[in-house]
């Protein structure tokens, strides 16, 4: 015969209830940090430009992408800049796929805290269920395909590993390497497409 104590039962309750109190805390904490953020952005709209983040070289690589994948509601075509950043002659694109890539997978990570924080939201996606059980099946896996390739998906990818309660070491480690890649590839792409249709046109 089994008997539940009720320091067992108080215990459990308090547990869940530490757990709620820290997710309601995160929500609000996210909340106000992409509020800010958006604003920030959307003021100093102007100077996010290829021509002023272009001139910072790797650095300027690195902002664009680490703002564009931060940004959720203002679309910044960090993509296409780091295309267009693999032309330039005096930059490298192994280099300029690094720090887009870095960039773009710290941007990323908020993706991952608003999994943890809204699990209970963003069920409610139609298209979610399907991504989250890709996650928990197949884990860093997913999260690199996702990451490696151009889609605009990606960000509930973070919430169903942070949902799912993957370690964020490995969500990151598999986003930068996803993100990483597809960068590179990007950059080349910019460098030979570019002087390929320089070329082509005589200019």
């Amino acid at each position: 015969m089994t008997d539940t104590s009720p320091e067992i039962s108080e215990t459990s309750s308090a547990s869940t209830q530490t757990r709620q109190t820290r997710k309601t805390v995160l929500r609000v904490v996210l909340v106000i940090f992409f509020a800010g953020f958006t604003t920030f952005i959307a003021i100093n709209r102007e100077r996010i430009t290829f021509e002023h983040l272009s001139g910072l070289g790797y650095l300027g690589v690195f902002l664009m992408a680490w703002i564009g994948s931060t940004t959720v509601l203002l679309p910044i075509p960090h993509l296409a800049f780091t295309f267009t950043m693999g032309s330039v002659p005096t930059l490298v694109p192994w280099l300029i796929g690094l720090c887009a890539g870095f960039g773009d997978s710290l941007g990323e990570l908020w993706g991952y805290l608003a999994g943890y924080a809204v699990e209970d939201l963003v069920d409610r996606w139609k298209v979610y269920p399907k991504i989250e059980g890709w996650v928990r099946r197949h884990g860093m896996l997913t999260v690199f395909l996702m990451g490696s390739v151009p889609m605009p998906l990606f960000d509930m990818a973070g919430m169903a590993a942070g949902a799912a309660g993957m370690p964020v070491w490995k969500f990151y480690l598999a986003t930068w390497s996803g993100k990483t890649f597809k960068a590179i590839v990007v950059a080349w792409a910019g460098r030979y497409s570019i002087a390929w249709i320089a070329n082509l046109l005589g200019l």
